[in-house]
């Protein structure tokens, strides 16, 4: 019989799944009063998965009993339900067979085989048997079944076969490995693409709560899908009448006689919940939730959205919103716009994201006055489900966009953001303006660093980092580097050339550009001969290249084109300032014609005129970027340079560190934790040092070299988060901090070192001998291990630590635990 006691697993594993197509199912723990809901399933299975499943036709009232009959340690069983009132789909569950084994099974509806189902219930089941210290999972399969072997090869675990005459039996550890991850990983994204392609890329949309006049949201929603060209059938719903704008108007989704992919919501929040629910009696599998008050409108609206959330993910409906501006997808083959902008966006290679609804429509505007086009718009407004994550997904296998801009005012995921972002960054620049530089979320502290680290949103800055994120502090400077990255390749490196018509702003633009962290070099001596010898005498060739008032539209083309042959530079910035000689336009023409050559240089203009950037830079198949201060362009040019550097460097992934007990620092930390959380008493804090490897702490000998601190925060959102910087007063007077996500690679430990303003100190400051950084370094990646292995280590301190030519030393370490601190919800078991 089921157990009757305290389910230990109610909410941890209660969860909702993403499938293959981006549809969702309700995954929980067996109950023991689940016994005719898993006797209905049984009746929806055909006899071949039933003989299948049990390798004949068992008795019925047996299999029900062991279906319910668990434990939730020896014994283990998920269902996974669907609909209203919520039906069991499919069936999982391991059994102890030895100490350190269990048998595991699988019975999936016949409707619902293909969808990877049994693929996630396994991941589910292989996490409870691994902490119930079960090492490996066995499976005995019919030979004819398949699809269930197919099942296990292609889960990611290394499973092993053996075969005998009358089943084949698999055998797969719980614990999963990278190539395992790596495969979960891919599903996961598939399921996000297919899940926004709802949204993106519908078949037919319906319009709820359709307004008949414009200038109201209901209106001007069904009018922009209608203007847009939408291709694809467009229902109107609304009860109050038979016509809306020329179209025949229905009372409810459920009476459209086709099929309705995706209903855009612009009703009173309180009749939202009922329109979801008729959306799933109409089998709508996207929901774009444009109507207001919300989780952003107080307590009843944060319980109306978590019912509106509920009833969504029963029905396996996924959500855009609430409280959004809407979607675009310019492309030809789709021309949707569900929003209620007063301006269509111009089409692009863009994919923009924007928490904000207001701004959204200010940067459809912005954008098309720039010429930027847009690709794909979304708002995602509260995030219910869908959330910039998703759209990265979407928008990496999108082959109409090659940049992503997200505004973004909070983060749902980081740490899946930190897995998504380095790959979609590595094919296509991906830029952010986070809002909010303020205090970074980091827990109350007690500790040095967290001190540090709650004082500015540097754990921000640090995921931006790793993640080969463009951040960006305003839109203006959002749109300046996206102007660049759409039409200009990626510098290759930090050579800037500057060519003008005036000296000041020469300089102004030179000053910039290093003030950013780009070089302005001079130009070597046969470069400066060859543009010495068509530019006016007095003209000035070192860099910036000053051609005078009097330069002509050839001269700005000539000298452009000389630059590029030379490989001298990595990114040209032209300067023009109003002239009697010649006009604006004919300087953007001579500029633009060099670049239609597609050079590997990239090419910026400034133009100091009244007048905007001319459109003369533009052309059908030439854009080059245009800008009306010098500041704006050396801006752009350092933030596109500095992500060339991070795309070139080395991947680096993490090696294992050898010398860690793992166990006996789990026992460690568990007996502080019988004790009641607090900080480690210093005998403990030695201890659990020894078992990573780390220094003794207090054996300094002289205790000379070079102080440094070493730290972790525990960030609600982020999770751990490692510090190291300069010590003792001057350090923190100077705050030179380099701070990093868990966990580390070895790059990044190598990098968090030399990114401070004190690295000269370690590297042999003026004569003095090199201090071992590298011993500094495997503090870092040790420190960095053990609060990724150990999550109820939610601060840690090694202040001070001192690095010298000897090694690194520790004089004095703190680490507090207490319970495991709960991470953001990982979306792979969430919708």
């Amino acid at each position: 019989m089921g157990l009757t006691g305290p389910n230990p697993y109610p909410s941890e594993r209660e969860a909702h799944i993403v499938l293959k197509d981006g549809s969702t199912l309700h995954v929980r723990p067996v109950r023991a009063d689940d016994g005719d809901a898993i006797s209905a399933f049984l009746d929806r299975i055909s006899p071949e998965s039933i003989v299948f499943r049990f390798f004949g036709v068992p008795n019925l009232s047996w299999v029900i009993n062991w279906s319910i009959d668990v434990d939730y340690a020896d014994r283990f069983a998920l269902v996974a339900e669907t609909g209203t009132p919520p039906e069991i789909v499919a069936h999982a569950a391991y059994i102890r067979c030895a100490p350190d084994q269990a048998e595991v099974a699988f019975l999936v509806a016949d409707a619902f085989h293909g969808h990877g189902i049994a693929t996630t219930l396994l991941a589910h089941l292989a996490e409870v048997a691994a902490r119930n210290a079960i090492t490996s999972f066995v499976a005995e399969v019919m030979p004819a079944n398949h699809r269930m072997i197919e099942m296990f090869r292609e889960s990611g675990f290394p499973v092993e076969v053996r075969s005998s005459a009358d089943s084949i039996e698999i055998e797969l550890p719980t614990s999963l490995t990278p190539e395992a991850l790596a495969r979960f990983d891919e599903r996961e994204r598939a399921a996000a693409v297919a899940a926004v392609r709802s949204f993106l890329e519908p078949r037919s949309l319906a319009v709820v709560g359709a307004g008949r006049h414009r200038g109201t949201i209901s209106g001007e929603v069904l009018h922009n899908v209608l203007s847009s060209g939408f291709n694809g059938p467009v229902y109107a719903v609304n009860p109050a009448t038979d016509t809306v704008q020329n179209l025949p108007a229905y009372s409810h989704v459920s009476e459209i006689a086709g099929q309705v992919d995706l209903a855009v919501v612009v009703v009173p929040a309180q009749q939202v919940v009922a329109v979801a629910r008729d959306c799933a009696r109409a089998g709508v599998r996207a929901l774009l939730v444009i109507s207001s008050g919300f989780a952003e409108a107080g307590e009843a609206g944060a319980a109306r959205q978590q019912e509106l959330l509920d009833v969504c993910r029963t029905a396996g409906i996924r959500i855009v919103g609430p409280n959004c501006l809407g979607v675009i997808n310019t492309a030809p083959s789709i021309s949707l716009n569900a929003t209620f902008a007063t301006r269509p966006a111009l089409p692009g290679s863009v994919g923009f994201m924007s928490q904000s609804g207001g701004l959204g429509v200010a940067i459809i505007e912005a954008a098309s006055k720039l010429g930027l086009g847009l690709s794909s718009f979304v708002a995602v407004g509260n995030k219910a489900d869908l959330s910039g994550n998703d759209m990265l997904s979407y928008w990496e296998q999108d082959p109409s966009t090659s940049v992503a801009l997200l505004y973004l005012e909070s983060f749902g995921n980081p740490r899946k953001f930190a897995r998504l972002a380095p790959r979609f960054a590595r094919h296509k620049p991906l830029l952010a303006v986070k809002s909010g530089r303020s205090a970074a979320g980091v827990r109350a502290t007690e500790s040095h660093t967290g001190t540090l680290l709650a004082e500015s949103d540097v754990t921000v800055d640090a995921l931006f980092e790793q993640a080969g994120v463009i951040r960006t502090d305003t839109l203006h400077e959002l749109f300046a580097v996206a102007q660049l990255l759409t039409t200009q390749p990626i510098p290759r490196g930090d050579r800037v050339a500057i060519i003008t018509n005036a000296g000041g702003p020469g300089a102004m633009c030179a000053d910039a550009c290093q003030a950013d962290g780009v070089d302005v070099p001079v130009l070597p001596v046969e470069l400066q001969q060859r543009l010495s010898a068509f530019l006016p005498a007095g003209a000035s060739v070192s860099n910036p290249v000053d051609m005078l008032s009097l330069a002509t539209p050839d001269d700005y083309g000539h000298a452009v084109q000389t630059l590029i042959n030379s490989d001298a530079c990595d990114a040209i910035l032209t300067i023009f300032v109003p002239s009697l000689s010649t006009t604006a336009a004919e300087v953007a023409v001579a500029i633009r014609k060099v670049a239609q050559a597609r050079p590997p240089v990239a090419l910026a203009a400034v133009f100091m005129t009244q007048e905007p950037p001319p459109d003369e830079l533009r052309s059908a198949d030439t854009q080059v970027p245009g800008y009306e201060f010098p500041e704006d362009a050396a801006r752009a040019v350092a933030l596109a340079a500095k992500h060339g550097r991070w795309r070139a460097r080395p991947q680096s992934p993490r090696q294992p560190l050898p010398g860690i007990q793992l166990e006996r620092a789990a026992a460690l930390i568990s007996a502080q934790l019988a004790d009641g959380p607090a900080w480690m008493s210093p005998t403990r804090v030695s201890e659990l040092f020894a078992c990573y490897g780390l220094p003794p702490i207090g054996q300094t000998g002289t205790a000379t070299g070079v102080e440094m601190v070493v730290g972790v925060a525990n960030d609600s959102n982020f999770g751990p988060v490692v510090a190291c910087g300069a010590g003792g007063p001057s350090g923190e007077l100077m705050r030179d901090l380099a701070v990093r996500l868990t966990p580390l690679s070895e790059l990044d430990a190598h990098e968090m070192v030399r990114a401070l303003k004190t690295f000269p100190l370690l590297d042999g400051y003026r004569g003095a001998a090199p201090c071992d950084v590298a011993s500094l370094e495997d503090v870092l990646l040790r420190i960095s291990a053990i609060v990724e292995s150990h999550r109820e280590i939610v601060e840690l301190d090694c202040n001070p630590l001192f690095v010298s030519p000897q090694g690194t030393a520790l004089t004095g370490a703190r680490v507090r635990v207490a319970a495991a601190p709960p991470l953001a919800p990982v979306p792979s078991l969430q919708a």
